[in-house]
C-alpha cells in the first residue's frame, strides 16, 4: 500500500501517524507541507475528500489567523482555503491519503483506519 501524508515534523501527532505508516510496512511519500505548501486548488481536493470544510482544518491559534481576520471568514470557503495556501502554518496536520480515504489524523491512530 501507497500512503502520502502532508507532514511537519515538529507535531507529534504528524510524527505519530508517520510512524504507525512505517510500522505496518506502508510506502509513504512525506511531503512537508510548510516547505512546499498545497496550492489552493490541491487543498480543496483533500478538502473534498475528507468531506469537510475549510473551517475545520484551520489551525485557529497560529499568529497568521489573527492577523488575517480569519474569525470573521469563517462562512468564506474560498477566502479559507486561499489563506491556507499562503500560510501553510495554519493547516492543521497530519493529512493523510491513500486508496481507502483522505483523513485528517488526529489523534494519530487515526491512520489505522487508513491502512487496515
Amino acid at each position: 500500500m501507497k500512503a502520502t501524508i502532508w507532514h511537519n515534523n515538529r507535531c507529534s501527532n504528524s510524527r505519530g501517524a508517520l510512524a504507525l505508516l512505517q510500522e505496518a510496512g506502508v510506502d509513504v511519500e512525506v511531503i512537508n507541507y510548510l516547505d512546499n505548501p498545497p496550492t489552493a486548488a490541491q487543498l480543496r481536493t483533500l478538502l473534498d475528500a475528507m468531506g469537510m470544510p475549510a473551517r475545520d482544518l484551520l489551525r485557529s491559534k497560529e499568529t497568521a489567523y489573527a492577523e488575517l481576520g480569519l474569525a470573521a471568514k469563517l462562512d468564506d470557503e474560498a477566502a479559507l482555503v486561499e489563506a491556507m495556501s499562503q500560510h501553510p502554518g495554519l493547516i492543521n496536520r497530519p493529512i493523510v491519503r491513500t486508496t481507502k480515504g483522505t483523513a485528517l489524523c488526529r489523534p494519530p491512530e487515526t491512520v489505522l483506519s487508513l491502512i487496515g
